[in-house]
């Protein structure tokens, strides 16, 4: 009686273990750090859920459907029947679900290889002509892709360190590689060419390729690899274009991303990809451009010049500025009194930027709209022009069409900058900026001969007001001077 207690007990542990075995191995999402991004396998078509619903092939006729996949070598997709194609690409699909170990080169070196040519199959066969793809065969190979791509990312570098983040140069740090990314650039191709792939209608991908599925594939722009980050921006800048339904979607949650660096975590990652992508949106606004793209420009996209880290993104940043004064000239007033909103009091080299930026919105800027902002605009260019420490407030003179502008507006920018000109012809340290400063003081003369006189008459007189005032302190000094003195004897 024992011995059959015995070994009914067993029996019912082996299947408890076996059970809990079986778990732990369809659980193939593993968190690595706090920073974590939501780990579901697969959106739904509907985009209501984040639970992945069983695809019309997970049915009793297709067990393999229902098991933890293993890495098998299979048959060659070209080598079977057109009938028995689709079945084998979402087993092979399915196959490739199944996460291998790169924490060491020496584990699993077989189906590491498996995985890889499987991978490269699938490639080449969405790539070539007879690559047909149900939509059967689309939600296995999404379900696929989302297994892969979708993962909690490795924490940040101060994050390992514990140094601030303010106390981090982002161009300084060593970027993070992917250890896996054998598998994970394949499978970003994959996804590409699903996209891109005029077999693919965009009715019947957007039951996989949903807002779950955007929002989540926007997430991995916080990855500190460049690799994947470039590969995510020109998967996400094909989705924009081909599914038109999705604009509206990726536009506000690349706008929430910008609002969630700003005013949460100053994590700059991810950010000059993301202006890259909106640089080509902007470019193919309509005109006149809707008051939505507007408030954008005024709310999200001008308050990134604030940022410490502005030189890791600025590139892209003025890109998207200048489009948008391309497209509508209108907005070239917002954006020049937007720089001078936010430009740096004690940054030197932050000041460069806006500088070179500032030229670049002033090359596409109409007469009328430079009239709005011309005394805001120069006072602070007066103010740059007195630094000891650059002289690139003086390039601007190089630039033909900027040169135009003054002209036009003489009257009110010679006496701004007039003094400016004086006090670094005479007391500048840099011989450069003595010979740049004489070149503008002499193309000043040639415009307006009488208006030069006129304010190098106003400035004497200035200066010989200064002095007398000073005189007349020094007097008063010496006045309190003897008479502490008197009284003090």
């Amino acid at each position: 009686m024992f011995n059959k207690i015995k070994k009914l007990s067993q029996k019912k542990f082996n299947k408890s273990d076996q059970h809990n075995q079986d778990n732990n191995r369809t659980n193939t999402n593993v968190v690595r750090s706090s920073r974590t991004t939501p780990t579901t396998a697969s959106p739904l078509p509907n985009g209501e859920s984040q639970t992945p619903a069983p695809s019309p092939s997970q049915t009793p006729n297709h067990p393999m459907f229902t098991t933890t996949p293993t890495l098998e070598v299979l048959p060659l997709l070209k080598d079977v029947s057109s009938s028995d194609r689709p079945l084998l690409f979402m087993k092979k699909a399915h196959m490739c679900s199944c996460q291998c170990d790169f924490s060491d080169t020496l584990i699993m070196p077989r189906e590491k290889e498996i995985k890889r040519q499987t991978l490269l199959e699938l490639v080449d066969f969405l790539h070539s002509s007879s690559g047909k793809v149900n939509e059967t065969m689309q939600s296995e190979l999404i379900r696929m892709v989302s297994a892969n791509i979708f993962r909690s990312l490795p924490p940040a570098h101060y994050e390992n360190t514990g140094a601030p983040p303010e106390g981090n140069d982002p161009e300084e740090e060593e970027p993070y590689l992917e250890p896996w990314w054998p598998h994970l650039q394949l499978v970003y191709e994959l996804l590409l060419r699903y996209v891109v792939s005029s077999e693919i209608e965009p009715k019947t991908a957007k039951k996989f390729i949903n807002h779950t599925f955007v929002s989540r594939l926007l997430d991995l722009f916080d990855s500190e690899d460049p690799r994947e980050r470039e590969y995510l921006k020109t998967v996400l800048h094909r989705i924009y274009g081909k599914f038109i339904f999705h604009r509206p979607f990726i536009r506000c949650s690349v706008y929430n991303i910008f609002y969630k660096f700003l005013y949460e975590t100053e994590r700059c990652i991810g950010i000059g990809e993301l202006l890259e992508i909106l640089g080509s949106v902007i470019n193919g606004f309509t005109v006149p451009m809707r008051e939505e793209h507007r408030l954008y420009l005024v709310k999200a996209i001008m308050p990134l010049h604030k940022s410490k880290s502005i030189s890791v993104y600025h590139q892209q940043l003025s890109y998207c500025v200048v489009q948008f004064v391309e497209k509508d000239y209108k907005l070239a007033d917002t954006v020049i009194r937007g720089l001078l909103k936010y430009w740096p009091l004690t940054n030197c080299n932050k000041e460069v930027l806006f500088l070179g930026e500032l030229e670049e919105v002033l090359d596409v800027t109409e007469p009328s709209e430079f009239q709005h902002c011309v005394v805001p605009l120069f006072t602070q260019i007066g103010k740059c022009l007195n630094s000891a420490h650059f002289q690139r407030a003086l390039f601007l003179w190089n630039n033909e069409h900027i040169v135009g502008l003054i002209a036009e507006n003489k009257d009110v920018i010679f006496p701004i900058i007039f003094e400016a000109l004086e006090k670094n012809m005479k007391g500048h340290w840099n011989q450069a900026v003595h010979g740049l400063s004489e070149n503008v003081r002499r193309m000043f003369m040639e415009m307006d001969n009488d208006l030069f006189e006129e304010c190098e008459k106003q400035y004497q007189e200035n200066e010989a007001k200064t002095w007398e005032l000073l005189e007349q302190r020094e007097m008063t000094w010496k006045r309190l001077e003897e008479a502490a003195s008197l009284v003090a004897n």
